[in-house]
């Protein structure tokens, strides 16, 4: 038997597909513990009469609002020897929970998840959603690569053995973002092994506007010192190079007064990284053109968020 957890929040567009989708795939034996934030749309009413049909659905109130809340209300009440958390704005594969048990079984790993494949339905999504699959957008990140197998140390969404609880403890309360980071590095710091397996799939749809994109990954970096805070040995060179890059262009005046053109250099190569990818990509060129607005809001968003957790 298998828990399933989902946190949601005013979801009455989404919430009806990740329902069914838990009553159609196997196995069998599972439960579904959706917890609402206080939600103001029909999100509750919604899971109310699915869960008046399948006795293995239950609505849980979160009053705290916030994803690790959630998380920590509904872990203790799971019966299953596994849980999945499940996102409302995520698309699965049919085998979805059949992999994840199967990589559990194969590895012996205490989490497992699949890496999180980003689509787009616009131009400006689907140019997301591949700016943030290259090393230019994310760095070395593992579970940002489809293909890629193996131990890490974080994955998308992920599935835990419940009985790694009792080593790790629960979400931390503090990380209204970046709790997925900061709980899967604790696990890891404690000997827990996390498995990458491609196949678990899911489809993960980003941001559709430019302002939605910058706060998302403002908030990723305002809390990601609090997670280094917390687990140092998890600090990785991709971490900071957004924040260093903010900083650049901010000192960039007073160095040009100091030393003339030259350093512009990085800017240069900064603006040729970004046409490599865009030559680089099969996708349309007006959808390319995307590219030059969405990778700098990326490192600029995560570096101003980091800098600003850094204060904190």
């Amino acid at each position: 038997m298998i828990s399933v957890v989902c946190p949601v929040y005013n979801e009455e567009a989404y919430i009806g597909q990740v329902l069914a989708f838990f009553i159609q795939a196997n196995p069998r034996e599972k439960e579904l513990l959706v917890i609402d934030g206080g939600s103001q749309d029909q999100t509750c009413q919604l899971v109310s009469e699915w869960a008046d049909r399948y006795p293995n659905i239950t609505l849980l109130h979160n009053p705290d609002k916030y994803v690790p809340f959630a998380l920590n209300k509904a872990i203790p009440l799971c019966k299953g020897e596994y849980i999945v958390r499940l996102d409302a704005h995520t698309e699965y594969a049919s085998d979805y929970f059949e992999k994840i048990l199967e990589t559990f079984e194969k590895t012996g790993a205490g989490i497992v998840g699949g890496p999180m494949r980003a689509q787009g339905k616009s131009a400006f999504q689907k140019a997301v959603a591949y700016c943030t699959s290259t090393t230019l957008g994310v760095g070395d990140s593992s579970f940002h690569d489809e293909h890629a197998e193996g131990l890490v140390d974080s994955v998308y969404l992920g599935a835990w053995r419940k009985s790694i609880f009792e080593t790790t403890g629960l979400f931390d309360t503090q990380m209204v973002r970046n709790q997925d980071d900061e709980f899967h590095y604790r696990a890891k710091s404690k000997g827990v092994a996390i498995y990458l397996n491609p196949e678990i799939r899911s489809l993960y749809f980003p941001r559709s506007t430019l302002s939605k994109l910058f706060s998302q990954y403002y908030q990723y970096g305002l809390y990601k010192p609090l997670v280094l805070r917390k687990v140092r040995s998890e600090m990785k060179l991709r971490h900071l190079v957004p924040s260093c890059f903010v900083m650049y262009l901010v000192l960039l005046p007073i160095a040009w007064a100091l030393a003339g053109p030259w350093v512009l250099v990085p800017a240069l190569l900064y603006v040729t990284a970004i046409l490599f990818f865009f030559l680089k990509s099969p996708a349309p060129f007006m959808e390319k053109l995307n590219y030059f607005v969405v990778y700098p809001a990326l490192h600029l968003a995560y570096g101003t968020g980091f800098l600003a957790g850094l204060s904190r």
